[in-house]
C-alpha cells in the first residue's frame, strides 16, 4: 500500500493539532504551516516508491532547517542510515536519521522532533515576557 499525501494529513492536523495550524497541498507536496509561521514540507515521490523528504524550514525565524529524506546524494554515503539522512540545523550538517524508515512512522517520529523543539522555543520565549 502506498502512504498518501493526504494520509500525512490527516495524521498532522489530528495527532499535531497543537502546533499546526494549518495544511495546504501544493501539488506533488503538502505543506503544514506551524503556530510560530514556520512550516515543515512534505514530499513523496509518486514516481519512485518510498522515496520522500520532510522539511522544516525556519531560516526566516531562526537561520535554520532540519531536513529528513533519503535522496541518495553520494555526499551523505559514509552516513550510516544513508540513502536515509537528516539534515539537523543546516544543509550541510548531516547526520544518520534518527527516524523510523517506514513513512508514515517516521512522519510521525519526525513531527513530533517538531513539537518537542517548538514547546521548548515556546517556553523561553513565556520565560522572558
Amino acid at each position: 500500500m502506498t502512504t498518501s499525501l493526504e494520509e500525512i494529513r490527516l495524521i498532522a492536523e489530528v495527532e499535531f493539532a497543537s502546533i499546526v495550524d494549518y495544511a495546504e497541498p501544493m501539488g506533488a507536496k503538502l505543506r503544514l504551516v506551524l503556530s510560530d509561521s514556520s512550516y515543515v514540507d512534505v514530499w513523496l515521490s509518486r514516481k519512485l516508491k518510498g522515496r520522500l523528504g520532510f522539511h522544516w524550514e525556519r531560516r526566516h525565524i531562526d537561520g535554520c532547517i532540519f531536513r529528513y529524506d533519503n535522496f541518495p546524494n553520494t555526499n551523505w554515503q559514509n552516513v550510516s542510515t544513508y540513502p536515509y539522512h537528516f539534515h539537523n540545523g543546516s544543509q550541510d550538517n548531516v547526520v544518520a536519521s534518527p527516524f523510523n524508515q517506514e513513512v508514515l512512522q517516521g512522519f510521525r517520529e519526525f513531527m513530533a522532533f517538531v513539537e518537542s523543539k517548538l514547546l521548548v522555543k515556546l517556553q523561553r520565549s513565556h520565560k522572558r515576557l
